[in-house]
């Protein structure tokens, strides 16, 4: 029988109607799939269970804001990316990606971006690697239909200019400090105010809980938490590091004391607890600002097991700096400084003990040094490093003259050949040296002295103040030698705080008397650049900084360095060294040849 009109008209009609809209997580579940040397697991994406209400508000067309406190290990950079490539699928727009530095932004590109699209058959095609013929396409500029997509660093706030953007991802918001002209993050979202159904996203590992973007963000949305069900009782909680225990000395055993029954779980309910596991907004009244929090302990990856967190804590917990890792990466908290922002010169000087560089006490495996140049002299002062890690203040030296002087570059040069006596028996020199060329004046005398010097590990550095590596190659610097940025604000917190533990930080009775002064003559204070909060390092009244400067730059030094400690202490006890293992030589029939 011949279908009526009617019939084929509401058929029709009803092919019209659009399938229905799916959620962000169902939609990544379904069409994206990790490549190899993308994940560990190859294949479709299966989401975590807390990471699903992430998705979903990410893709919530009522949520303008999504602010995420993450620590490493949870998956986000994957999911980032999921939500990217669902917006060029589903939703079209101009998107900007916001990451600290460019040469994060082509690595998120190479290594992300693109491997997961082109295994993903709902985008594969998305992205086009060919330049467009108007030549816009570049590796971290893309066009697709109806849209485009940006990758930006940061620290290059004018690629922020002339780009408008209806989706902005903003992925470890607290390695971004702000700029000459202001906060990058502010700057970007400027950008997307033209556009009333925009979506802004920010994630990041926090890192210090004073200055933190992330934390900020935080804070201003509804602030969720994931919490999960106890098996014994049933009873909802979010999983904290105070709620972890393990028998005495067995910290590979730990387990999650539960806070309302006080039953011990053990790890292998962990994945039916986080799979029962549901968020809970502590500020539901705010709207259209979705704020989530986690931290690695929740993570159902192999290496976040309870056990292996807190082997990682009880090795970390003995240096500040890496405590700091620890509460910053896995735990997701920000860095809270108990002391050590300013020291008392007078309890410096009273640890001093009898070793420096005339008898180099037997721990100390490697001596680096840190050079300041002044105008009418050179001081250096010398760290020696132990295996585990603790830093010896050896001495210091000063060689006076005119900065420009031969003789005085030539004193340096002698200086830093020496070899001192080791309480092992031989003897030991000087295994990197970092020489400060800041100062907009002396660059050329210190260029022309490391140049020649540089398979000696002798460098020449400039200071850089904010949130920074310890050290880095200068990038696109035609000089006579190679030129290494110091981040020194964050070598002076992990000095300060080193400082507050006498057994990490030791000093000799061979330092003169002003030296623990110049130590000790700045202070960590907040101040508000730009409008933004940083902590900042300011020079105490009356004090000179020679001393802290020169142990700055001698633990930059350090970073060069790769030793094999094993062979180093033999070495320096006078034995033979251990023979190199022999290696077996292929010969290829074709060279045998005659």
């Amino acid at each position: 029988m011949m279908p009526t009109i009617a019939e084929i008209q509401r058929n029709a009609l009803r092919a019209l109607i659009p399938p229905p809209r799916l959620r962000l997580s169902e939609w990544i579940e379904r069409e994206i799939r990790l490549p190899e040397g993308v994940s560990a697991q190859p294949g479709p994406v299966r989401l975590w269970p807390f990471q699903r209400e992430i998705a979903d508000a990410i893709g919530d067309p009522l949520v303008e804001r999504v602010s995420l406190v993450k620590p490493v290990r949870v998956g986000f950079t994957t999911l980032l990316t999921s939500a990217l490539a669902a917006f060029v699928a589903n939703d079209p727009a101009p998107i900007l990606c916001l990451l600290p530095a460019e040469a994060d932004c082509r690595d998120y590109m190479v290594s992300d971006v693109e491997p997961i699209f082109s295994a993903s058959p709902a985008v594969a095609s998305a992205l086009a690697n060919e330049r467009d013929e108007t030549g816009r396409n570049t590796m971290l500029s893309r066009r697709f239909a109806g849209g485009s997509l940006k990758i930006v660093a940061a620290k290059a706030p004018r690629n922020l200019r002339r780009h408008t953007a209806r989706i902005l991802f903003i992925d470890e918001a607290d390695g971004m400090d702000a700029t000459a002209e202001g906060s990058p993050i502010l700057l970007a979202e400027r950008r997307t105010l033209s556009f009333p159904d925009r979506t802004i996203v920010l994630g990041s590992t926090p890192v210090h809980e004073d200055t933190s973007h992330v934390i900020r963000a935080y804070a201003q949305s509804d602030q969720r938490i994931f919490e999960v069900p106890c098996p014994d009782c049933g009873a909802l909680t979010e999983i904290l590091w105070q709620h972890i225990e393990w028998p005495e000395g067995r910290p590979e055993a730990a387990f999650f004391r539960c806070p309302h029954c006080g039953e011990a779980i053990e790890e292998r309910h962990k994945a039916a607890m986080v799979e029962a596991g549901c968020w809970r907004a502590l500020r539901p009244d705010v709207q259209a600002h979705a704020g989530f929090r986690l931290n690695a302990l929740v993570s159902l990856h192999a290496n976040a097991a309870w056990g292996k967190l807190a082997v990682e804590f009880v090795a970390a917990k003995a240096d500040p700096t890496t405590l700091q890792t620890f509460v910053n990466t896995i735990l997701g908290q920000g860095w809270k400084s108990d002391g050590g922002d300013e020291l008392a010169e007078d309890e410096l000087a009273a640890r001093a003990e009898p070793f420096g560089l005339d008898a180099v006490p037997a721990e100390v495996l490697a001596i680096t040094a840190g050079c300041d140049v002044q105008h009418d002299r050179l001081e250096i002062s010398f760290i020696g490093w132990t295996e585990a890690g603790v830093q010896l203040i050896l001495g210091h030296k000063v060689i006076w003259g005119a900065w420009d002087s031969p003789e005085v570059w030539q004193d340096l040069d002698e200086l830093l050949r020496m070899r001192f006596r080791h309480d092992l028996g031989g003897q030991i020199g000087i295994d990197a040296a970092a020489i400060d060329s800041g100062d907009g004046t002396s660059q050329g005398a210190v260029m022309a002295f490391t140049a020649p010097r540089f398979a000696r590990k002798v460098i020449a550095i400039k200071g850089a103040d904010g949130n920074r590596p310890i050290i880095e190659r200068a990038a696109r610097v035609k000089l006579r030698a190679p030129l290494f940025i110091v981040g020194v604000d964050t070598v002076k917190a992990q000095l300060f705080a080193r400082a507050a533990r006498p057994e990490l930080l030791r000093f000799s009775t061979d330092l003169p008397e002003h030296w623990f002064g110049q130590f000790a003559s700045e202070r960590a204070v907040l101040r508000y650049r730009r409008g933004q909060p940083v902590r900042a390092w300011e020079r105490i009244a009356g004090k000179r900084a020679e001393a802290l400067d020169c142990a700055v730059y001698a633990v930059a030094a350090r970073q060069l360095l790769n030793p094999d400690w094993d062979r180093r202490r033999i070495e320096l006890s006078g034995q033979a060294s251990p023979a190199r293992p022999s290696q077996t030589v292929f010969h290829s029939p074709f060279m045998q040849r005659r």
